[in-house]
């Protein structure tokens, strides 16, 4: 996400992460069962008492009860194994789920309807029920036509077997059984085909108008993503709205008698949201560069933002592909200058030569520090130029998130440190050094806790008698105070100087519920535990400096698919605009249904 929150990108992807962390999640099958119980004993009572108010009434309610709980109970099996079967998204739990919200819709209009009968007759309880049964069989349609992948046919099957064979036990309580009830019972389902068409063809056509896909089978997708962790149908997507782009991959490897460790930094985004795209990109080349090399390796967060997440996972292994065919190289210079740091109160820059190679990164906190303008990166490549440097490794750290700053300002701020911290690194004297690193897996911290599979990496630099710490977390960046936390505590045992990064995976994005729609670093994992796991690390780090020598390359990749800044914008809008129909035509579609079956009612019912 960018600096600051006026960027249309950033506005676009908080509205769809907000979107997506809004998905609902059931609860357990078990009390789903219990709470249909209620529902349906409560509808049964409900439905017997207006007409007989008396204890016989209420042992017949709650027999009606158990009738339609049992009824339930099986329709919810013979459609989840049979009419859906192979559905990905309609297991038995969420098929229970959804007639658990279908009873819920039709005892308000029961309650409705018993309120209502006590001044006008139980002929208004009878109409009402019917018209809460027409509005189960509109919500069943509706809600199984957008998320559901069978034919319509079955569809249709799924929507009616569930709630007519529920009113057709209302019938028998109402002991009236005609010709206009079962006329009814063709035109209400006739009504529902009708209205979910009316509600879900507009919503289609936003999707076609924008992206020229219907915005219902991107929703498919999307829930395949969210309930079972498919990333390919919504990753079909992306490549035919994706634009190829050349992207660089930039690396740091540190030799002995063989690879010591590897840091890499892609000029590719690790987005957009859970595994879709390159969200698990840094895990994924940090485990290939460590099966290749036989070495520890880190990949921190590079400078660029959304505009640049990879469109599926075969373009993350075309990446990694032509990294590993080019990691071979052997490093040859052997020194390098101390670690540099300077801040100007809003901006820190951290910049140490090895060779004629720089490695520089970049810091706001205790601000946020997010994604920063590509302008950066142009800026940092024209002054390594100016300098003579052959090679330049540049990370946003990517270490702190708060509130947010103004970009001019803070962009030159940024341009200020760098120029200041580069100058400074290259007039230092280049001594021999020496490298040490180590990983760790922390067992208890999970992507819902907003750590990533990579982990923790520490790479310690001694040149002369200071020692740096490079600590590279697998998160998507950290809370304030923690990166100045974790630097105190690395100085109490004899780490001069460091930085702390984390490599902005957004595997950790869009799997929990709060408001931000992942934790970074810090937020739900204990502090202190955190900085025990990095201080072991570094403290085994250190325990392995050896002498290396050091190579830098860039690597470039042609035409690789990533989203683009366009497209993933208008993909994110299309959430948001497709809400704002549903919202225009929700009313007039259902209440406009909703008449004409009263209407039918009122005038054949009686």
């Amino acid at each position: 996400m960018p600096v600051v929150n006026s960027d249309p990108l950033s506005i676009s992807m908080d509205k769809a992460v907000k979107h997506y962390s809004s998905l609902f999640k059931l609860p357990p099958y078990g009390k789903m069962i219990s709470f249909l119980a209620f529902l349906c004993v409560g509808n049964g009572i409900l439905s017997v008492i207006i007409l007989f108010p008396s204890f016989y009434g209420l042992i017949l309610g709650i027999l009606l009860g158990a009738s339609l709980l049992l009824t339930n109970i099986v329709l919810d099996h013979i459609i989840s194994i049979l009419v859906l079967r192979g559905d990905p998204i309609y297991d038995l739990r969420r098929t229970t789920g959804l007639s658990l919200f279908c009873w819920v819709f039709w005892l308000f209009f029961i309650f409705i309807g018993v309120i209502v009968a006590v001044w006008f007759g139980s002929i208004w309880w009878i109409r009402l029920c019917l018209l809460g049964f027409s509005a189960v069989l509109i919500f069943r349609l509706t809600v199984l036509n957008a998320t559901s992948f069978k034919s319509y046919s079955k569809l249709l099957a799924a929507s009616f077997l569930q709630p007519i064979p529920c009113v057709l036990q209302f019938m028998v309580v109402w002991a009236r059984i005609d010709y206009s009830l079962f006329l009814f019972l063709i035109f209400a389902p006739a009504m529902s085909i009708i209205s979910s068409w009316l509600f879900l063809s507009p919503l289609n056509r936003v999707g076609e108008k924008t992206l020229k896909v219907p915005s219902l089978s991107l929703l498919k997708a999307f829930l395949l993503n969210w309930v079972v962790d498919l990333n390919a149908p919504f990753e079909t997507f992306l490549e035919q709205l994706g634009e190829e782009q050349n992207v660089e991959v930039s690396l740091i490897k540190f030799d002995s008698a063989k690879p010591k460790a590897v840091i890499a930094v892609p000029s590719i985004h690790p987005g957009p949201f859970k595994n879709i795209g390159s969200s698990p990109l840094p895990s994924m080349l940090k485990a290939s560069l460590e099966n290749t090399l036989n070495c520890v390796a880190c990949v921190p967060h590079g400078l660029l933002g959304h505009e640049f997440d990879l469109a599926s996972q075969s373009q993350n292994q075309k990446v990694i592909a032509h990294v590993i065919d080019s990691v071979t190289f052997e490093g040859l210079e052997t020194r390098a200058t101390p670690f540099v740091k300077v801040s100007n109160g809003i901006a820190t820059a951290c910049c140490q030569m090895f060779g004629k190679s720089a490695f520089i990164s970049f810091s706001l906190a205790p601000k946020t520090t997010e994604d920063f303008p590509q302008e950066l990166g142009f800026f940092v490549s024209q002054e390594a130029e100016r300098h003579g440097i052959t090679c330049y490794t540049v990370v946003n750290a990517h270490n702190s998130i708060d509130e947010n700053a103004d970009t001019k300002e803070v962009l030159r701020s940024l341009k200020a440190v760098a120029v200041e911290c580069l100058e400074k690194a290259l007039s230092l004297k280049q001594l021999p050094f020496e490298v040490g690193v180590a990983n760790v897996q922390p067992k208890e911290f999970s992507l819902k806790d907003g750590m990533g599979p990579g982990g923790i990496t520490v790479t310690v630099v001694k040149v002369g008698a200071q020692k740096t710490a490079y600590v590279v977390i697998d998160g998507n960046n950290m809370v304030t105070g923690l990166r100045e936390k974790i630097l105190s505590t690395l100085s109490s045992i004899g780490i001069n100087e460091g930085e702390i990064f984390t490599t902005d995976t957004h595997l950790v994005n869009a799997i929990v519920l709060v408001e931000r729609g992942y934790h970074p670093v810090g937020e739900a994992i204990d502090h202190e535990k955190l900085i025990e796991y990095i201080q072991e690390a570094t403290v085994a780090a250190a325990s392995n400096l050896e002498r290396v020598k050091v190579g830098c390359r860039k690597v470039e990749i042609h035409n690789v698919k990533v989203i683009g800044e366009k497209a993933l914008e208008t993909l994110c809008l299309l959430i948001d605009r497709a809400k704002r129909r549903a919202k225009r035509i929700v009313a007039p579609v259902f209440v406009s249904s909703g008449l004409i079956l009263m209407l039918f009612l009122v005038f054949c019912l009686s």
